[in-house]
């Protein structure tokens, strides 16, 4: 093996920093990992990173801060696994915290307000590029097309749950596999993992038990916490059931997010949604991280008995919990176990459905907030198309960084408030 084992003091140095410059969605993070650790630092080696990858992208929630925690575990165990994990997400909290903060209190003042109207059309640009990119990985058979359109329609006709369509995906993906050729890629054969070498398997109990134990004690605190403050116990329940069906990234959960604090709970509305969105493209860590601004959100708008910024930050802490506490638990329990996965046709075909019916998951996202954004009441807003368009542009030929485009949509939204626009 061509790596060489950092001490855990080196390696915890490297994930504190990380968490600071994770910039750029899962694509950027999971290159800048395998830049630093094995190109650079060369602490592991290719073939455990690409198992490590191809492990985290069979598990729902954030893949890069698991691969992150999968790293981390291979280097140093279940200690440097939590080490890799809350130094990959830990800075995305405070900054996105403060952003909320400041969102909630000042977001109604003009100028600010004309920033966020100019970043709307912006996000709404960025998440179809998200459609059309992960469009072109998924759709490698004329049926993921139909399960992409399937999943559409169900949301726009029928307001179908998010958790249904990822189990019926993945229950027609699995029989799919089996009957359609070409629909799931070939499965590699089952082999003995490189992590094994150094973390030989221990049985599985040991980290459920203590992710459960972990998972009621918080729950246990919001519901004491329920008579002066019920928006936590329903947070607390959204969000874990939210953090196993994040399958397809930020987007797609966001859209069940929406469907449910949005539509039922009326925590906060679309464009809150949006500015949300356009806020946590704009920090370090996971995509994901917009979940704590939903939270947030929703304790500063129904703070019961609370100071709306009490309710808020509880709020934000009950997200976070519950949103980043299974990726430990899923690294810990499944990585000594992965290679009993592999070669299973019926996974493939299950993951391949759920990819393609994301795509159509992320569309009426898509739709959704361009509706809220590029509509002025009965009127298409112009200039709203324009910028939306103009982004779109500048993702998909120039491949413009996300933070820049959002700094650009603040300043139209300025120059067009400057204007009387």
């Amino acid at each position: 093996m061509n790596a060489s084992r950092p001490s855990f003091r080196t390696a915890l140095a490297y994930w504190a920093r990380l968490g600071w410059i994770n910039f750029g969605g899962p694509a950027g993070q999971i290159a800048l990992l395998h830049r630093d650790l094995v190109e650079r630092r060369r602490w592991v080696d290719e073939p455990r990173f690409l198992h490590a990858l191809n492990f985290c992208m069979l598990l729902p929630g954030p893949e890069a801060k698991q691969l992150a925690i999968y790293l981390g575990w291979l280097l140093h165990g279940t200690a440097g696994a939590i080490a890799a994990g809350l130094g990959f997400v830990l800075p995305s909290v405070v900054l996105l915290w403060a952003l909320a903060w400041l969102y909630a209190a000042h977001g109604e003042t003009p100028a600010i307000a004309a920033a966020l109207g100019g970043i709307q059309p912006v996000v709404v640009a960025i998440v179809l590029e998200a459609v059309m990119r992960i469009g072109r990985r998924a759709f490698r058979h004329p049926l993921h097309a139909a399960f992409a359109a399937a999943a559409f329609a169900a949301l726009a006709a029928l307001s179908a749950p998010f958790p249904a369509i990822v189990a019926a995906a993945a229950v027609a993906g699995a029989l799919c596999a089996r009957f359609a050729v070409g629909f799931a890629p070939a499965a590699p054969a089952a082999e003995e993992s490189p992590a094994s070498e150094s973390n030989p398997p221990r049985p599985p109990w040991r980290p459920l038990v203590v992710g459960a134990a972990l998972w009621a004690a918080g729950f246990a605190l919001v519901a004491l916490a329920r008579p002066a403050a019920p928006v936590l116990t329903d947070l607390y329940g959204l969000f874990t059931r939210a953090a196993f069906v994040t399958f397809g990234g930020a987007y797609a959960v966001l859209a069940y997010v929406a469907q449910v604090a949005v539509g039922r709970f009326g925590w906060l509305s679309p464009e809150a949604m949006l500015d949300g969105l356009a806020l946590a493209e704009t920090t370090p860590g996971p995509l994901i991280i917009v979940l704590e601004f939903v939270g947030f959100q929703a304790g500063w708008n129904h703070s019961g008995g609370w100071s709306p910024l009490a309710a808020a930050t509880a709020g934000a802490a009950v997200t976070a919990w519950v949103t980043f506490l299974p990726s430990f638990v899923f690294i810990l329990v499944g990585a000594p176990y992965v290679d009993r996965l592999r070669g299973r046709r019926w996974l493939t075909g299950a993951l391949a459905g759920v990819t393609a019916a994301v795509v159509g998951v992320i569309l009426h996202l898509g739709f959704v907030f361009g509706g809220q954004v590029l509509w002025a009441g009965a009127r298409l807003d112009a200039v709203a198309v324009l910028l939306a368009a103009a982004a779109l542009l500048a993702l998909v030929r120039f491949e413009v960084k996300v933070p820049w485009l959002v700094a650009a949509g603040a300043a139209a939204g300025l120059a067009r408030f400057a204007l009387g626009g």
